[in-house]
């Protein structure tokens, strides 16, 4: 029984360990992993928990303090006696314990903005980290679709591959009988070695897609990457959207121009608490304390418990504090605040300008890639019909082979250009619903 169930442990492994190599990435799974693996995107994460942590200290601000002390001394020689306060010449031992608390009434609200400050500062966070997931994903989707295409193209570079050498074994056989002369099996064999450098040379870029793709990842370079295009078909059509429209609703909820925003209100923040760093400030104090003491060469008159319960004591006291002359730290500080809020100002009106910029882009490279698409789904079927027109042209001896190379390599590019403008019209229209407001990562 125990043999059985090792047996069928191993299998259960094996079986795992084989589906885990024969995975193939989809984009979704793709995004996921760049987006959970992202270096930017975790160091994204400890900055937002370092703006959780400034919070809560601009909070503990508006709390009061509480602290508690207690010291020793030995006094040897003459010094002041603790029981008549009178110098005396006996050697004592004292020991004081004591608890106080400060608060700040008021800082003319200073703390207040300081609180905002650090709530804006944790919001652009949030906003931040949502835009590097973003971007990351994009960055992502932009490579696995580069390397959809190189392998779309490692495909009909074989195809062409072996159609060229069933041509070359067509003209051999052709040549033994008479009807080739030596100079068009020469012109196939030529034809056959370009199509296979052309093969090569796909794989090579391949290669090179999949690197990229990995990089942007973070996938270890060492493990396969097989991916997969489980995309239905796409409809290809032009937007009928303006691009004012879509960026009336992208510049409220664009993460990048969120936190621009926020930026902008985290200065503004900065400026009010430099403003209220020249109002007087009012705090209050309160404190409680006690006192032990003996003589080291006589007798106590009290014991530990009953002095410090007959020298205890308390107080309260309030501080009015008037900055007359702080050495220009203050005002430095407010200059400097309205400079930052002068910067934040305009990298937000950049930002918006960027974004404006970026979607009218996009729309237009969308559309055209609509266009170029459906040209070149005509171009295609073009090509293919007067290909297969000029092969049997050939096999009448009524063409060249440089004729019928010249055809097949006009198919190849009439393809190519298909898939590439299709791929690109996928891209540029999830970029165009991105700043509609459709999630890069939570829309797959």
């Amino acid at each position: 029984m125990n043999r059985f169930l090792s047996i069928l442990v191993l299998l259960f492994a094996v079986s795992t360990a084989l589906q885990a190599q024969e995975k193939q990435w989809s984009l979704h799974n793709c995004i996921q992993y760049a987006v959970e693996n992202s270096p930017k995107v975790n160091k994204q994460k400890a900055q937002n928990s370092i703006y959780q942590q400034d919070y809560m200290l601009a909070m503990g601000r508006l709390l009061p303090s509480l602290n508690a002390g207690t010291n020793a001394y030995f006094n040897f020689g003459r010094g002041i006696d603790p029981e008549t306060n009178t110098y005396t010449d006996i050697n004592t031992f004292s020991n004081t314990y004591s608890v106080h608390s400060n608060l700040t009434i008021f800082d003319g609200f200073s703390n207040i903005y300081k609180i905002k400050m650090q709530q804006a500062n944790k919001l652009a966070g949030k906003q931040q980290l949502e835009q590097a997931r973003e971007m990351v994903a994009y960055d992502t989707m932009e490579s696995f679709f580069n390397v959809l295409y190189y392998k779309r193209m490692v495909q009909l570079a074989q195809e062409q591959a072996e159609e060229s050498a069933n041509n070359m074994k067509q003209a051999r056989r052709m040549e033994e009988l008479g009807m080739k002369a030596k100079p068009d099996v020469a012109e196939m064999a030529a034809k056959e070695a370009a199509d296979i450098y052309n093969l090569t040379r796909q794989k090579n870029l391949l290669t090179i897609g999949m690197i990229l793709l990995k990089e942007k990842m973070n996938f270890p370079v060492e493990d396969e990457l097989d991916i997969t295009d489980q995309q239905t078909e796409e409809l290809i059509v032009k937007s009928g959207e303006t691009v004012a429209a879509i960026y009336e609703t992208a510049k409220a909820i664009n993460p990048g121009a969120l936190s621009a925003e926020s930026a902008l209100k985290v200065q503004e923040m900065n400026r009010r608490a430099a403003i209220a760093g020249f109002s007087p400030v009012i705090s209050m104090e309160a404190g409680l304390s006690s006192r032990y003491a003996r003589y080291l060469d006589g007798d106590n008159r009290e014991s530990f418990s009953e002095q410090l319960k007959n020298r205890r004591g308390s107080y309260v006291g309030f501080t009015l504090s008037v900055p007359l002359f702080t050495g220009f730290s203050k005002s430095t500080s407010y200059k400097r605040s309205k400079a930052q809020v002068i910067i934040a100002e305009s990298e937000f009106q950049e930002t918006l300008r960027a974004l404006y910029s970026a979607i009218e882009q996009a729309v237009a490279d969308m559309n055209g890639q609509a266009d170029a698409y459906q040209q070149a789904v005509k171009q295609r079927e073009a090509m293919e019909t007067a290909h297969e027109t000029n092969r049997r042209k050939y096999e009448e001896g009524l063409i060249s082979p440089l004729e019928l190379h010249t055809s097949a390599n006009r198919v190849i590019e009439a393809k190519a250009e298909e898939l590439n403008a299709e791929l690109q019209y996928r891209l540029k229209a999830r970029l165009v619903r991105y700043y509609k407001g459709e999630s890069f990562v939570e829309s797959l």
